[in-house]
């Protein structure tokens, strides 16, 4: 089988890197705003490429985050556009690009590596756990309304926005959201440019970005950031508009439903994230947990052999504001519950519960409530969420 180099890109490479993502997307060339805005949040030492020759054929690159895990903040690593080009399929590129970016997030301290994924069946085999789910609604006009006695406050007042004038209110809540809520991460200023620019056409697209705000006396209490278009049924001379949902955050209830009591006639897309842990025992100590545990845990890991054998994950008796801390360390003691690192990482944001997991026998308990125990522990409320993906 043919070997296949890799290394970190200069900046002169990055067409040919882009290239690659592009071909196995069916994806067009950015244009110069998104290009500008790539390079603004990339980290060229994290852009790993496998080469063919002078040809780059693989493709694996990773952002440094602060992300939100139930009841701290850690650093966890973005990994992003990988592909292969549709040429070098089932040469084991992909697999070799895991490897070394597996090993490059762990020398550099991370215990969590997270993504987006294309296709469900590929990231399991290289220990990637789906820790939220998605779901897709469309509804047309008149098709939705606000359930009866839906929160309301009488002081809360909405208003239209220039989206990137409106950054620092935007920043404001999703900042209250971003202490709360597992899956989210720190948003420096080029991330928010991603957000609120139109990064796909220099601004000549048919759709427009717009912002709604829900706000009261004392500041913004949530937000809306949406596109919408203008289409008409030509044959019937009908409005047949689409407004598409990009980011909605609230800090309560009642600016929840002001919000969505405007937006009810739109798409929304929420995203699903994977996690994959780089270090079970930093990962699971810097998380907080939702009730004491003391379990044992036997963890298969063939891709970060770091990883398997045995945890005893113990968390202390007493909660703190935002839980109950714990130490996870080596143990020789007998396993309570057998999983691979997949599922530690589906459960890791406390949105997957593990009894679906078993039912499913995928793991396996050995000592009778030690699964429940532990799945008790992990659950989290809120639900982890990441609205962009990276």
């Amino acid at each position: 089988m043919a070997t296949y180099p890799i290394r970190p890109v200069a900046e002169d490479e990055l067409a040919g890197f882009l290239a690659v993502d592009q071909h196995a997307s069916h994806g067009t060339p950015m244009s110069e705003h998104a290009r500008a805005n790539l390079l603004a949040r990339l980290e060229f030492d994290r852009t790993l490429a496998a080469f063919g020759g002078d040809t780059i054929v693989g493709a694996a690159g990773a952002f440094s985050f602060q992300m939100r895990v139930p009841g701290a903040m850690a650093a966890v690593a973005g990994v992003s556009l990988v592909a292969v080009l549709p040429s070098h399929r089932r040469q084991g590129i992909l697999s070799a690009l895991m490897r070394r970016q597996l090993a490059d997030v762990s020398e550099r301290g991370e215990a969590v590596a997270v993504l987006f994924c294309s296709e469900s069946g590929i990231y399991g085999r290289y220990g990637y756990g789906r820790a939220s789910w998605q779901a897709a609604y469309r509804l047309q006009r008149g098709e939705g309304a606000l359930a009866p006695g839906a929160s309301a406050d009488p002081g809360l007042r909405l208003r239209i926005a220039e989206p990137r004038s409106a950054r620092a209110e935007l920043a404001k809540v999703y900042d209250l959201e971003l202490a709360e809520r597992p899956g989210l991460y720190a948003r420096t200023e080029p991330w928010w440019d991603r957000l609120l620019a139109d990064l796909h056409s220099d601004g000549q697209s048919s759709r427009q970005i717009r912002c709604l705000l829900a706000e009261d006396d004392s500041g913004p209490r949530g937000y809306a950031v949406f596109t919408s278009a203008e289409r008409w049924d030509e044959d019937a001379g009908l409005p047949q508009g689409l407004l598409e949902v990009s980011e909605a955050i609230a800090a309560d209830p009642a600016a929840t439903a002001a919000l969505w009591g405007n937006l009810l006639s739109q798409d929304l897309i929420s995203d699903g994230l994977w996690v994959r842990l780089v270090d079970v025992g930093r990962a699971l100590a810097q998380r907080h947990y939702a009730s004491p545990v003391d379990v044992v845990i036997e963890v298969a890991d063939q891709l970060c052999p770091q990883n398997a054998g045995r945890w005893r994950l113990a968390a202390e008796a007493s909660a703190a504001p935002a839980g109950f801390r714990a130490t996870c360390e080596r143990t020789t003691a007998p396993a309570d519950v057998v999983l691979p690192v997949w599922a530690v990482g589906a459960a890791y944001l406390g949105g997957t519960g593990l009894k679906a997991m078993a039912n499913a026998g995928l793991i396996t308990e050995a000592t009778p409530g030690s699964l429940a125990a532990l799945s008790t522990a992990m659950a989290w409320e809120p639900a982890p969420w990441c609205p962009m993906t990276f």
